[in-house]
């Protein structure tokens, strides 16, 4: 069996096992505990093997960072704590107990934790039962750490709810658990309105295209004469249809005069037939149309009265390209990163946290993947969407010609997300030094190359190319 010891200078495992399997235990400790050792053990102090007679004994030097912190293992209606008191002797003590996650129980927790004077929390982010627990906790003043699973994972075959929250709590007390970014109270809230648009207007797409599916079955061509089958002109053609079915009619009265397609083509689109169940379906998919786009309306009021404190950090993000068109754009982003940078230490940690950079997957010198992750999910596609639009702009050279430098060498993909980085590192910028965007310190300054020679209008078309603009010299000859 293995055991462990939580003092204040080390953990011990010993793993018992005949002489002969000396070396199978050997290579089962340390894969038990290889995923910690690299990020835990200091640099002057390295890993220790004893051999005893029939034991073998692996030490490992641990440092404790927290005295006196709590793990928590939350769950849909049980909520696991464990508390690791540690004395001046190094010997660490547990107190352990479980709750309900009902608001009594987490009173009873808040009370629990102050008994202990324990102001050090950290527990998993199991899909949205955490949510309540942070929110009761971080009233009254304690300091919750919120870490993915997968910083936490327990050993398998040895797990229990009480066990891992104790092994939270040991992770927790050794400074061995990532904390994720919680932005404050006010911007979550806004997050989670914001997150709610997003479903909206995905639920409003696909109700559209079902809608366009009925017309498509029922051989009603507006989608080849019309921009917007779901426009002021086909609207109104489509709902004709629905309250006379079947009957012959005169397009002209229902299309707008600025409408390009000749009024012959659209007679000959409408030129088909829908069935009864098929206009039932299209009714309803209409109606729901209509009522979720009220929704996004109140949805999105509420939103812009959230947003009025933010409005000088919404300025300054608005001054990056692309983010200046809709008001939306820029909210999304506050809505996630926030309006204080001081939480990312520098630009890279931004964009890692938005899952915009290549992953670190590395092993015997050998790279074995470099995509980029999973994060982000609700704040890279903006950002996407961003950079495509950028594309077809020709106010901003420093983003078009780094975009067509890297998709020479790259491809499309791996160009927009480099465009995406680009944003993110001005977006940056910006709310950590309050100054407006500059295309300045994206131009890179490249040196002449002495054996090439430029004509005056070669010469001026680079200038221009690169955002420069040139003027006649008014300067007063002098006599």
């Amino acid at each position: 069996m293995a055991g462990l010891y939580s003092g204040d200078l080390a953990f011990l495992f010993v793993v018992g096992h005949p002489l002969r399997h000396q070396r199978l235990a050997h290579n089962v400790a340390r894969k038990l505990i290889s995923s910690k050792v690299d990020s835990i053990l200091p640099d002057d102090q390295s890993l220790s093997v004893l051999l005893l007679q029939n034991q073998e004994v692996i030490l490992l030097s641990f440092k404790i960072f927290r005295k006196n912190c709590c793990g928590l293992d939350v769950h849909k209606t049980w909520i696991y704590a464990c508390i690791g008191i540690t004395d001046t002797n190094g010997r660490t003590t547990y107190k352990q107990t479980r709750f309900s996650s009902f608001s009594k129980g987490l009173k009873e927790l808040s009370t629990w934790l102050a008994k202990y004077q324990c102001t050090e929390v950290c527990m998993e982010s199991t899909g949205k039962y955490w949510i309540p627990v942070f929110n009761v906790l971080e009233k009254e003043d304690v300091s919750v750490i919120l870490s993915h699973p997968k910083y936490t994972k327990p050993q398998k075959g040895n797990k229990t709810d009480r066990k891992d929250a104790k092994w939270i709590c040991d992770l927790f007390m050794c400074d061995m658990v990532k904390p994720s970014f919680i932005p404050p109270a006010d911007i979550r809230h806004l997050r989670d309105l914001v997150r709610y648009r997003f479903k909206l207007i995905c639920m409003i797409t696909g109700e559209k295209n079902r809608a366009q599916n009925c017309l498509t079955v029922s051989n009603l061509k507006l989608d080849d004469v019309f921009s917007d089958v779901f426009g002021k002109s086909s609207r109104s053609i489509t709902e004709y249809i629905l309250k006379h079915p079947g009957d012959l009619f005169d397009v002209t009265p229902f299309v707008d005069r600025r409408c390009k397609t000749p009024i012959e083509e659209i007679q000959a689109a409408v030129d088909g037939a829908i069935s009864p169940e098929q206009a039932v379906k299209l009714r309803q998919c209409l109606n729901h149309i209509d009522e979720l786009e009220k929704h996004l309306e109140e949805i999105e009021q509420e939103i812009l009265r959230l947003s009025d404190k933010y409005q000088a950090a919404l300025d300054l993000i608005r001054t990056v390209p692309g983010f200046d068109k809709n008001p939306m754009t820029a909210i999304q982003v506050l809505s996630e990163i926030g309006g204080d940078m001081s939480v990312f230490p520098s630009a890279k940690h931004l964009v890692s946290w938005a899952g915009c950079c290549p992953r670190n997957d590395q092993s015997n010198k050998k790279i074995k993947s470099t995509r980029i992750s999973r994060a982000g999910s609700y704040f890279k596609p903006v950002l996407v969407q961003v950079a495509n639009g950028l594309l077809r702009s020709k106010k901003h050279p420093e983003i078009t010609d780094r975009y067509k430098r890297i998709k020479a060498r790259r491809g499309h993909k791996k160009a927009i997300i480099a465009i995406c980085r680009m944003l993110l590192t001005a977006i940056w910028h910006i709310l950590s030094d309050l100054k407006p965007y500059t295309a300045e310190g994206f131009r890179e300054s490249r040196p002449v190359n002495e054996s090439k020679v430029l004509t005056t209008s070669q010469a001026l078309n680079l200038l221009k190319q690169r955002g420069y603009i040139i003027k006649d010299d008014l300067t007063p000859a002098m006599n």
